[in-house]
C-alpha cells in the first residue's frame, strides 16, 4: 500500500498559497498503513518506506509520520540512503522538511568507499552536517577494523568533506598509538589548512629525530608546508617549502634554518628557489637558485640520495624569447648569468665550474627556402673563475642542408663554418690574448626504411629494417692553446657516434674524417604506432687517426669501436635497456651499459643491471620488490662497485600492504658525491586515507627501484 500525506492544499491562486511556498509531497509506502485524520498522524507498519525529496529515502520496520510538524520516528533497522552515504541504526527522531534530527547506534557509511562511522547516537543538523556522540571512525572496509578513529565527538561535513575529531585515540590492532585533544581532516583528499601527521626517524649524522609539519592551504594554486625538525644531535632546525602556480607563472620555495647546531655550533641553512614565468609577447623568464651555508650542509641534514649526491649547487636567472621566422622557421634569444656553489670535500677537492657573467645566445632556423635548410647558432660568453684563467668567447656557426627525401629513404648533406674568437686575460704560448679559430664541417647523412608486416606469438607487428651511413669531415686545426671553459668528451654510444662533434661545449670541434654504418631494425605495434623493441648495430670507421684530444689523453686508433644495442620490451613483461662497445683493434670489450627489468605486474619487480667501462669502473647494481608471505613484501637494493670492492648504495627492508594500512621498514646505507656515508632508517605506518606515522621511505624506494608502485 502506499499514501500521499499531505493532500490538502491551498488552492492555487490563492492568498495562503501566495505566502507560503506548496510543500513537497511526502510518498509512504508499507505492508499496512493506518491514520488517524485528527491526530494528522499516518503510521507505517512492516517495510514501511517514506520519501521526501528524490534523492532521500528511510526505510524502516515501522514508522509514523506527523503531517502538521513534518516530524517521522522510525523504529528497526532504520535506514537513511543519500546520494553520498547510507546511514542505518534501531531509532530514528526526523524532521522531513529541515532535515533536522537523530538516530540511535547509528552506523554511517560513504558510498564512495572513503569512510564509515559508528557511534552511541547521531545528530542531523541539515543535509551536510552530522555529529557522532562516542564516535569511530575508519577507511577499512566492513568487518576489518585494523585501525579506527576513537573520538568522543565526531562532526562530519559533507559540504567540505572534513571530519572534526575532539579528544582523540588512534588505535591500530586495537592498541592505541596516538592520543590528539583535536584534530580534524579531509576524508577526500582534498587540501586542507591543519596540522599533518607527525614523522620520526633516525640518521646516523642527525641522530633521533621527530619532525611536525604544518599545512597551509593558502589559495587554490598556493601552498606551504611549516615543519619544525627537532634531532637529538643537532638541535631544532626550520623549514619552509612553499608551492604557486598560475596561468603565467609556477615555481617553488624551500627554506631550511637550524639556528644552532648542537655539534658545530654554528648557525646553518639551505635555500632552494625555482621560477619560472611566461612575460608575453614571446618572452619567458627563469630562476634557479640553490645555496647553503657551508660544504657539508647537504650531507649532515639531508637523508634524500638525489641531494646528497649533488656536488655543484645551480645559481641561474635567464630570459629569453621565442618567435617565429615564417613558415617552417623559428629563433631563439636567450640572455643569462650562471653561477654554481661548489660543495668540497678537503680529502678531495675539485675544481668549480666556470661562471657565465654573462651569457647571450642566439640560434635561428628556416627549412625549405629553395629545398635548402638553414641553421644558426651563436653565442657571446664572459667566463669568470676564481682560480683559473678568465675570457670571452663569441661563437659563430652558420650552415646549411639540402634534404632530399622519399617515401623509403633520404640523403642530406650539409656544410657550415664553426667561427670562434676569445678575448682572455691572460696570454696563453704563442696565440696571445685574442686567438680565433675557423673550421668548415661537412657531414652527409643517408638512410632507407624497409617494413613488413610480421607476426610474435600470434600478435601482429610492424617489423622495420633502416641501414643508415653518415660521413663526416672537418680538417685538423692546433686547439691545444685554446682555453677549456665547458667542453668535456662526451660518453662513445650509439646516438653519439651519428653526430658531428665528440665534444660537448665550443672549445673544441674534433678532426674527423670517418664514416659510421648503422643498422636499426623496430617492432611497431600497428595499431597506436608504440615501438615495442629496437634493435640496433654501429660501427665507425675513420680514414684518419684523430689529433685534437683533451688534456691527458692519448691518440686513439685508425679502427673505432663497434657498438650493439637492445632497448625495450623482450616480452611482454621483461624489458632490457642494453649497449656494448667492443674494441676491434685489442679484441676486447671496452664498454658495457645493461639493464634487464621483470615486472610481471604491481609489486614485483626485479631489476639487474651491469656497467662497465674499462681501467675505470665495473659496477653491478640489483633492486627487487617483491611480496614472501601474503601481503608480506622484500625490497632491496645493492648498488657495488667491483673495481674499488666496496658498497656505493644499500637498501633493505619490507613492507606490509593491507586494504586500508601499510607498513614499512627500510634501512638505507650510501655513499655521499664527496665519498662519505651516510646511514639513514625508516619506519612508517600508513593508515590510507588518514594520516602517515613514521619516516616516509617511498621517494627512496621509487629512485632506488625503478618500477616499485604500491598496490594497496
Amino acid at each position: 500500500m502506499y499514501g500521499l500525506a499531505n493532500a490538502q492544499q491551498e488552492p492555487s491562486g490563492s492568498p495562503a498559497s501566495l505566502a507560503k511556498p506548496e510543500k513537497k509531497p511526502v510518498i509512504i509506502k508499507a505492508d499496512r498503513i493506518e491514520g488517524y485524520y485528527d491526530k494528522q498522524e499516518v503510521e507505517a507498519i512492516g517495510n514501511a518506506e517514506i520519501s521526501h525529496c528524490e534523492d532521500v529515502t528511510i526505510t524502516a520496520d515501522r514508522m509514523k509520520y506527523f503531517r502538521k510538524t513534518d516530524d517521522a520516528e522510525a523504529t528497526g533497522n532504520v535506514l537513511i540512503e543519500r546520494p553520498n552515504e547510507i546511514i542505518e541504526g534501531s531509532y530514528l527522531k526526523f524532521n522531513l522538511e529541515t532535515e533536522i534530527g537523530y538516530m540511535d547506534q547509528p552506523s554511517f557509511h560513504m558510498k564512495d568507499g572513503k569512510g564509515r562511522s559508528t557511534g552511541s547516537m547521531l545528530t542531523i543538523d541539515g543535509r551536510d552536517n552530522y555529529q557522532l556522540k562516542k564516535g569511530r571512525f575508519t577507511n577499512c572496509p566492513a568487518g576489518n577494523d585494523d585501525w579506527f578513529l576513537r573520538a568522543d565527538d565526531l562532526e562530519v561535513d559533507n559540504k567540505e568533506q572534513i571530519v572534526t575529531a575532539r579528544n582523540v585515540s588512534i588505535l591500530f590492532k586495537d592498541v592505541p598509538i596516538l592520543y590528539l585533544p583535536w584534530m580534524d581532516f579531509s576524508y577526500s583528499g582534498k587540501r586542507k589548512t591543519g596540522m599533518l601527521s607527525p614523522i620520526i626517524g633516525n640518521t646516523a649524522k642527525s641522530g633521533a629525530e621527530i619532525s611536525l609539519p604544518f599545512y597551509l592551504n593558502i589559495a587554490p594554486n598556493v601552498d606551504a608546508t611549516l615543519t619544525s625538525r627537532v634531532m637529538s644531535k643537532r638541535g631544532i632546525m626550520f623549514s619552509n617549502e612553499m608551492r604557486y602556480m598560475g596561468d603565467t607563472t609556477r615555481g617553488n620555495l624551500q627554506v631550511d634554518v637550524l639556528p644552532n647546531d648542537l655539534l658545530t655550533e654554528q648557525t646553518r641553512y639551505g635555500l632552494n628557489l625555482s621560477h619560472s614565468q611566461y612575460l608575453g609577447k614571446g618572452w619567458q623568464g627563469s630562476l634557479d637558485y640553490n645555496k647553503v651555508s657551508d660544504g657539508r650542509f647537504v650531507r649532515d641534514l639531508a637523508n634524500n640520495l638525489a641531494v646528497t649526491s649533488r656536488v655543484n649547487l645551480l645559481q641561474r636567472a635567464a630570459a629569453s624569447y621565442n618567435t617565429g621566422l615564417g613558415i617552417g622557421g623559428a629563433m631563439n634569444f636567450t640572455a643569462e648569468v650562471q653561477s654554481f656553489q661548489t660543495l668540497q670535500d678537503p680529502r678531495l677537492p675539485i675544481s668549480s665550474p666556470f661562471k657565465r657573467l654573462p651569457q647571450f645566445t642566439l640560434n635561428a632556423i628556416k627549412r625549405n627556402v629553395a629545398g635548402l635548410d638553414f641553421n644558426l647558432n651563436s653565442s657571446w660568453t664572459n667566463f669568470s673563475h676564481q682560480t683559473l684563467r678568465d675570457g670571452k668567447r663569441a661563437v659563430f656557426f652558420p650552415s646549411v642542408s639540402m634534404p632530399l627525401r622519399n617515401a623509403f629513404g633520404y640523403i642530406t648533406p650539409k656544410v657550415g663554418l664553426h667561427y670562434t674568437r676569445y678575448d682572455l686575460s691572460t696570454t696563453n704560448g704563442t696565440q696571445g690574448k685574442d686567438p680565433d679559430r675557423t673550421l668548415p664541417i661537412f657531414s652527409l647523412d643517408s638512410g632507407v626504411v624497409f617494413d613488413r608486416e610480421t607476426s610474435i606469438r600470434g600478435k601482429k607487428f610492424t617489423q622495420t629494417l633502416e641501414p643508415q651511413a653518415f660521413y663526416v669531415y672537418i680538417p685538423f686545426r692546433d686547439q691545444s692553446l685554446l682555453p677549456l671553459f665547458d667542453s668535456a668528451e662526451s660518453d662513445f654510444s650509439f646516438a653519439q657516434m651519428l653526430t658531428e662533434n665528440r665534444f660537448s661545449g665550443n672549445d673544441r670541434i674534433n678532426d674527423a674524417n670517418q664514416i659510421t654504418f648503422a643498422l636499426t631494425s623496430r617492432l611497431l605495434e600497428p595499431s597506436t604506432g608504440i615501438e615495442r623493441l629496437r634493435v640496433a648495430v654501429g660501427q665507425q670507421f675513420r680514414f684518419s687517426d684523430r689529433r685534437v684530444l683533451l688534456q691527458g689523453q692519448q691518440v686513439t686508433s685508425g679502427k673505432a669501436d663497434f657498438i650493439a644495442a637492445l632497448s625495450g620490451h623482450i616480452t611482454s613483461t621483461i624489458r632490457s635497456d642494453t649497449n656494448i662497445q667492443f674494441d676491434e683493434n685489442e679484441l676486447r670489450t671496452e664498454k658495457i651499459r645493461t639493464g634487464i627489468s621483470y615486472r610481471p605486474e604491481a609489486g614485483k619487480v626485479i631489476n639487474l643491471g651491469y656497467r662497465f667501462t674499462r681501467d675505470i669502473l665495473e659496477q653491478v647494481d640489483t633492486s627487487v620488490q617483491w611480496p614472501f608471505a601474503g601481503n608480506w613484501n622484500t625490497v632491496a637494493r645493492i648498488n657495488y662497485s667491483l673495481e674499488d670492492d666496496k658498497l656505493l648504495a644499500g637498501l633493505a627492508g619490507f613492507e606490509y600492504q593491507s586494504c586500508c594500512w601499510s607498513l614499512r621498514f627500510v634501512l638505507q646505507r650510501f655513499t655521499t658525491a664527496t665519498q662519505r656515508t651516510s646511514t639513514a632508517l625508516f619506519v612508517q605506518l600508513e593508515l590510507n586515507g588518514l594520516m602517515d606515522i613514521g619516516t616516509n621511505p617511498l621517494r627512496t624506494l621509487q629512485q632506488s627501484i625503478p618500477g616499485y608502485s604500491q598496490v594497496n
